[in-house]
């Protein structure tokens, strides 16, 4: 008489999918654009500053960690973390949906009223983040 053996193979889990944790680094991309170059007399810079989550599930993103910071060459001008009032909140990003905020320059030096900004070339860059710098001008 034949003999029959049975072979039980267990597939692995799928890997559950991370939803409302904290975004890794790798799982965000950050964009930060300007409307115009220039601006003139008491036109304030404006920056808008997108965050997009890619990875498989929703997650928290503190968006107090979004720092556009102004410089003119090697002079550190003004920081919004810095000059930030209230706390900052986390905000739950589902997978594909952006978030965007649009941070104002008041064209001071500093917080609270600093001296104003001179007349010339300034950059905007998002702080520890990869996104494309803006170089604008006041006039």
């Amino acid at each position: 008489m034949p003999t029959v053996t049975v072979t039980v193979t267990a597939s692995p889990e799928p890997k559950p999918v991370k939803d409302g944790g904290p975004c890794t680094g790798k799982d965000l991309v950050f964009t930060m654009s300007a409307p115009q170059d220039t601006f003139a007399g008491s036109e304030r810079p404006q920056f808008r500053v997108t965050v997009v989550n890619t990875g498989k599930g929703s997650c928290t993103f503190d968006t107090g960690s979004l720092n556009v910071r102004i410089t003119s060459g090697s002079d550190d001008i003004w920081s919004s973390t810095e000059c930030r009032r209230g706390d900052s909140s986390k905000k739950t990003l589902r997978r594909g949906i952006p978030h965007v905020e649009t941070v104002t320059w008041g064209r001071e030096r500093g917080c609270d009223g600093g001296d104003p900004a001179r007349p010339g070339t300034y950059v905007a860059d998002l702080k520890g983040k990869k996104a494309k710098k803006q170089v604008f001008h006041l006039r």
